[in-house]
């Protein structure tokens, strides 16, 4: 067996084009607390892991990011809010997997900056 040396997730860079912008959906329409922010990033929590906003340092690294999937308690609930904060949904939430007592629900949204992540929850049958 190999030794992994890596423990955990400690931080995920999603990249932005308008940081104020970007502060403002992260923090007040998805409720992530805010650490803090300089002119060209901010850092949030998200229940321990360290969330990055940040202005590409250089246009060749202005791309997409990759799909965050943030866990919640009940996809349905969470999909109304944030549809009536107008949050730019990409389907509606729905059955990915059962797996023995345990379905797993998804729903794909974009932030203010065009990337793609997704809300998800696991419901025990």
């Amino acid at each position: 067996m190999r030794d992994n040396q890596i423990k955990k997730v400690g931080q995920i860079g999603v990249p932005v084009k308008n940081l104020d912008r970007a502060i403002t959906f992260y923090y007040e329409v998805l409720g992530l607390p805010l650490l803090f922010n300089t002119d060209t990033m901010a850092f949030f929590d998200c229940d321990g892991v360290r969330l990055l906003l940040s202005l590409p340092e250089k246009e060749e690294f202005a791309h997409s990011s990759s799909v965050i999937y943030f866990q919640v308690e009940n996809i349905q609930e969470t999909y109304t809010n944030l549809k009536e904060k107008e949050v730019s949904f990409i389907d509606d939430p729905h059955l990915i997997a059962k797996m023995g007592q345990t379905e797993t629900w998804m729903t794909f949204f974009e932030d203010t900056e065009g990337n793609t992540h997704a809300f998800m929850s696991e419901i025990l049958i």
